[in-house]
């Protein structure tokens, strides 16, 4: 397949760094965004010549590819990056990426499944598995289309998990890369998705030259998953890398100290009263961070430790995700139901002991992050966990990090965080009170080395790392 633009370095992901939004007057609005791979194709200049394709998430997005004629997006709208947006058919795109990815894939890597009763893979299964495939296969000709002879390829994630195959097969020039950014599930979970899926999934992986992970931990897990599926060996054309993304610290500490950051902090520290601590949890409301469990140990230290009673509040910052599947939507609920149970038990006229947030503001979050005692996170299963590193970089006074041993985040936090195993309630009920005992000289000591090691690979430096390593 020949090339029409050839790009020298590619980037691949569900979601792109520009969405748009239809206007009732018709006019196309875009809204760029950020994230390490914004930060990595920054950091390697407008001469590089790359190209980044993604899919249209939504009716202006698909609107935007209908008027760039299925070509390169305006650059005025990306920031002048080139960025292909993928009209992929709604139904097809909603099967791939809620049937497949976020149901069945994402269920799998942070096993989440209540196997009594899931999953099940039926007749409706294969269908949006065959829309998966077809969302994968439009990604791998479209960067087909876009590389130029000998061109480096980063395809992101779960939701591609297919395409570096796809993309062998069409142009066996290309050097391909796969990052995942989640954990890998280990070989007895794995091996519940049927015997052709799993194999399907990881020798669509095993197309790229080179598959990389946040974690060792998840990298020897993926090893294990081919060995089991596929047989002893892994294939001699594909390495295995792992690249822990950090913290990008000079933003952090920029943003922090803006205007609205600062207002935030004075409303927040109004809510929380004069001379109280703070246990801080920032999170969207995904099955796999825990958030409930972390609320019944915060109620279980009021418990156990009444002489904190009015003088802590959890602030839990709850932010809705994929609220169109209904196990999410209950979620959110329940999280709402467990905080609400709280402050009426044990709640007093001048004294909220949980104050929750569910509407997304990072600046708000930035200022938790800022005055927090003790940050909360204790996820089931985290491919990284970005919070336990940010929190530690913002942090004013010193911040104790709870940190549960399932977040990929423990790898490199876990010699000076508290650490938690996510399901024990009494366990972290515990940790919650070491951290908020802790003199503030120890505190303030773990925070510098918890700084240091939560930014050792900024994500300017992860995206070059792996570009690097692809072309050697």
């Amino acid at each position: 397949m020949a090339s029409t633009h050839g790009a020298e370095v590619l980037v691949a992901s569900n979601r792109g760094p520009v969405s748009y939004e239809l206007r009732p007057d018709g006019a196309l609005h875009a809204r760029r965004g950020g994230g390490g791979l914004v930060s990595g194709l920054s950091a390697i200049g407008p001469d590089a010549n790359a190209v980044w394709v993604c899919a249209a998430l939504g009716d202006g997005d698909r609107e935007a590819v209908r008027r760039a004629g299925g070509g390169l997006l305006p650059a005025e709208d990306t920031g002048g990056q080139h960025v292909r947006m993928l009209g992929i058919d709604p139904d097809v795109h909603h099967d791939a990426y809620n049937g497949i990815a976020n149901s069945v894939l994402w269920f799998v890597h942070h096993m989440l499944y209540q196997t009594p009763l899931e999953p099940v893979f039926d007749a409706g299964f294969r269908r949006q598995w065959a829309a998966y495939q077809a969302y994968n296969h439009a990604f791998a000709e479209a960067l087909a289309e876009e590389a130029a002879e000998g061109a480096s390829v980063l395809i992101q994630d779960y939701h591609l998990a297919l395409a570096p195959r796809m993309l062998r097969q069409l142009r066996p020039d290309l050097r391909i890369g796969h990052f995942s950014h989640t954990p890998w599930a280990p070989p007895d979970y794995f091996r519940m998705l049927p015997d052709d899926i799993a194999a399907e999934l990881l020798t669509g992986i095993l197309g790229a030259d080179r598959a990389a992970f946040l974690t060792r931990r998840w990298a020897d897990a993926f090893t294990d998953c081919c060995h089991a599926v596929l047989g002893p060996g892994i294939p001699s054309g594909t390495r295995i890398g792992v690249h822990g993304l950090g913290a990008d610290a000079d933003f952090l500490r920029e943003r922090s100290h803006r205007d609205d950051v600062d207002e935030r902090m004075a409303a927040l520290r109004a809510e929380i009263g004069e001379g109280r601590k703070a246990v801080v949890r920032v999170d969207r409301t995904e099955l796999s961070k825990n958030i409930v469990r972390g609320l019944l140990a915060y109620r279980q230290l009021l418990e156990d430790h009444p002489e904190w009673r009015e003088r802590v509040v959890h602030l839990a910052f709850a932010y809705p995700s994929r609220q169109d599947l209904e196990v999410y939507r209950e979620y959110t609920a329940e999280v709402q139901r467990a905080a609400e149970e709280i402050n009426s038990t044990y709640g007093t006229p001048d004294w909220t002991p949980v104050v929750l947030h569910v509407k997304d503001d990072f600046a708000r979050s930035l200022a938790a992050y800022r005055l927090a005692d003790v940050a909360l996170v204790n996820p089931i299963r985290d491919g990284m966990n970005l919070v336990a590193k940010e929190v530690p970089v913002v942090s004013d006074e010193g911040c104790v990090l709870v940190l549960s041993r399932e977040a990929g985040a423990y790898e490199e936090l876990g010699e000076d965080a508290i650490v938690v195993n996510p399901y024990d309630i009494g366990g972290t009920a515990r940790a919650l009170h070491e951290g908020l005992s802790m003199a503030p000289g120890e505190r303030a000591e773990r925070t510098k080395r918890l700084a240091a090691a939560a930014t050792a690979l900024p994500p300017a430096r992860w995206f070059l790392d792996q570009l690097q390593a692809l072309q050697e």
